[in-house]
């Protein structure tokens, strides 16, 4: 391993993450500089767990999709594992898919018909949050080696901390959006119905309670269309 060679890459990854101007540009970023920097690495995505529902972002390559749906499915597998609240280990490595699974018994030979021969799995986490999992797959076994190991949990520890940036600065901006999509709807209630800002906000309030609709999708409908309805 060529760790002057690997560190140079990974400053210019670095660098190439800070210029990203979205959530899903970083993210794309990230699974791809996996594939590029990472030896054996042929497919990567990031897992997101809500509750036991699966996300599969930025994948590379459909079977890691795949991948991420057999896991949910079986509730079992490194990628589903690593991304769970509260674990203590941080990585998870099955070298060898063509061998009798020692871990994952109902995930290791479905995930060998898949065409995966080798995988990892880290925790993408902060000091203030556990974000999913990064995923990396090789075609053929025994791909992975320790080396392989260091340089996709350096990888990933540098990830962790651009999508934790690139999630506040999404979830700041559709708060920025929301702020004013509101604003906007109760201008148009308070002039056509000739009420009082209180009033108007109330209205999109009981509206999105009374619907159980959220209230930006109320005044989302009332920008667009004059009416809290459907």
């Amino acid at each position: 391993m060529d760790w002057r060679g690997f560190a140079q890459q990974m400053a210019s990854m670095a660098r190439d993450l800070l210029a990203e101007h979205t959530l899903d540009a970083t993210l794309e970023q990230i699974t791809k500089s996996a594939v590029e920097l990472v030896e054996g690495c042929d497919a990567s995505g990031i897992l997101v767990l809500k509750g036991n529902r699966v996300s599969s972002l930025a994948p590379t390559e459909q079977r890691v999709i795949d991948s991420d749906r057999l896991q949910e499915r079986l509730r079992e597998g490194p990628c589903f594992e690593a991304a769970q609240p509260d674990n203590d280990e941080r990585v998870f490595r099955i070298p060898d898919l063509t061998r009798p699974a020692e871990r994952w018994p109902n995930y290791v030979p479905r995930a060998r018909d898949l065409g995966m021969g080798s995988m990892m799995s880290f925790l993408l986490y902060t000091r203030e949050e556990e974000l999913g999992a990064l995923d990396m797959y090789s075609r053929a076994p025994g791909a992975f080696t320790e080396d392989s190991e260091t340089a996709g949990w350096l990888l990933a520890s540098h990830a962790a901390v651009a999508f934790s940036s690139a999630l506040n600065d999404a979830q700041l901006q559709e708060a920025i959006a929301t702020r004013h999509m509101i604003g906007e709807a109760m201008g148009i209630l308070m002039g056509r119905h000739h009420i009082s800002e209180e009033k108007a906000f109330e209205f999109l309030r009981t509206q999105s309670q009374r619907t159980n609709t959220k209230l930006r999708e109320v005044a989302r409908r009332i920008c667009e269309t004059g009416t809290p309805e459907r």
